[in-house]
């Protein structure tokens, strides 16, 4: 899938493209599943042109799962088979995974975890380095409470597991259709919006040590319930800076996936995939996730 222009949904196009090329230190990879996030349309928007160079023709995606097809020179790390995923975000957007074959530097990727399907696995690399950096950088502790805005989402979800696997008491945000699958995973779950700040204080009447917020628009609610010498963090709102808070962009650390891929091994992370489309379906899929209403992960599947 490519376009050639920024724009809304209707600029994606199925197309052929020459075959990626495979430097010293990559490999090329054969895609299973590619797993779709905000940032995908968010760029294909225009909305990061100033952050990022942008190469027409752009191949969208960043998160993968796939088999290693072949390996360039002096790649001992990975061998032809291997089964891997990566958050595959390079210097310049262009070549993405959503396509039949993408080439990933070997620092990106991770072995794919064996007790999670390839939709799954497509859906762990960005959300859960997001969630998984956002918690290591507020060092959260076993026996700390911590209060996740959107925990029924991609990054959330994920948020809640890493958490719990920490040792952390979780409380977490979502619509009353989404709390039997919070306590699932491991959360005690709150409605967002009128009463927000009493339903935490009423979980937690001295407060929450930590605040990791994954929607934006919350600060006010971060701050309410917050201990005086609490943390806190925003993957969507830089104003948390001007109160104390870390504003945070998610880095494709090949070193931190694979200890989230040992976690789903051990039967302490799942990934909830929502829907699957088929490749040349991606605007339906973008179109979906635009609505932002959906749980867990939309993931494109390439046969």
């Amino acid at each position: 899938m490519t376009y050639s222009s920024y724009g809304n949904p209707d600029v994606l196009e199925l197309s052929d493209q020459p075959m990626p090329k495979v430097g010293p230190g990559m490999v090329l990879v054969k895609v299973r599943a590619a797993a779709v996030n905000p940032v995908d349309w968010k760029v294909m928007g225009g909305y990061l042109d100033s952050m990022l160079d942008i190469e027409f023709p752009v191949i969208p995606g960043w998160d993968v799962a796939g088999v290693v097809e072949s390996v360039g020179v002096d790649t001992p790390q990975f061998a032809p088979g291997d089964e891997v995923i990566a958050n595959g975000r390079k210097d310049y957007v262009h070549g993405g995974t959503f396509a039949e074959y993408v080439a990933l530097p070997t620092r990106l990727l991770a072995r794919k975890p064996r007790a999670l399907s390839w939709e799954q696995a497509a859906g762990l690399p960005l959300a859960g380095l997001t969630a998984a950096q956002v918690l290591k950088r507020l060092a959260l502790r076993s026996g700390e409470t911590l209060l996740i805005h959107g925990g029924a989402g991609g990054v959330g979800s994920l948020g809640v597991q890493i958490a719990a696997a920490y040792g952390a008491r979780v409380i977490a945000t979502a619509s009353e259709r989404n709390h039997a699958f919070l306590r699932s995973l491991g959360a005690e779950p709150v409605s967002y919006g009128e009463g927000l700040v009493d339903a935490v204080h009423g979980l937690a009447p001295g407060g929450v040590e930590v605040v990791a917020d994954f929607v934006g628009g919350v600060l006010d609610v971060t701050l309410a319930v917050l201990k005086p010498d609490g943390r806190h963090a925003s993957i969507a709102d830089p104003e948390v800076e001007k109160h104390g808070g870390t504003w945070m962009w998610v880095s494709p650390e090949g070193a931190d996936l694979q200890e989230l891929s040992q976690l789903a091994d051990d039967g302490q992370l799942t990934v909830e995939v929502t829907k699957t489309f088929p490749l040349e379906q991606a605007a339906e899929a973008y179109r979906l996730n635009i609505e932002g209403h959906t749980r867990g992960k939309i993931v494109l599947t390439v046969s």
